[in-house]
């Protein structure tokens, strides 16, 4: 039987960082691209799509957004979370606040 050796090579650390899509959405096109695709790719994914416009909202302002919806920061915050669950009506204040419109099509 062939005996086991430890080698003396060391391992070398994985270094992982954090990737914020709200980084990557620097223009109204990219923006309107990325909602679109929650929209197409995944319709029947309410928490997604409104995470989604939380990612557009971190990329334009949270601030800046709130104050144009309407709301407070912290509500916008809240639901547009991860375990936000927005009513339409904040949903369609935040897209008119983000300058995007949400489409319907026959399927």
């Amino acid at each position: 039987m062939s005996k086991s050796v430890k080698g003396s090579a060391s391992k070398a650390k994985t270094k992982t960082v954090s990737y914020d899509v709200a980084e990557q959405l620097r223009t109204p096109e990219e923006m309107a691209a990325y909602l679109d695709a929650w929209l197409t790719d995944a319709p029947e994914d309410g928490a997604g799509i409104a995470r989604a416009l939380g990612d557009i909202a971190r990329a334009r302002g949270m601030s800046q957004v709130a104050r144009d919806a309407g709301l407070s920061r912290e509500s916008l915050y809240k639901a547009l979370g991860e375990n936000g669950n927005p009513s339409f009506a904040t949903i369609l204040k935040v897209a008119k606040a983000l300058g995007v419109r949400l489409h319907a099509e026959p399927v």
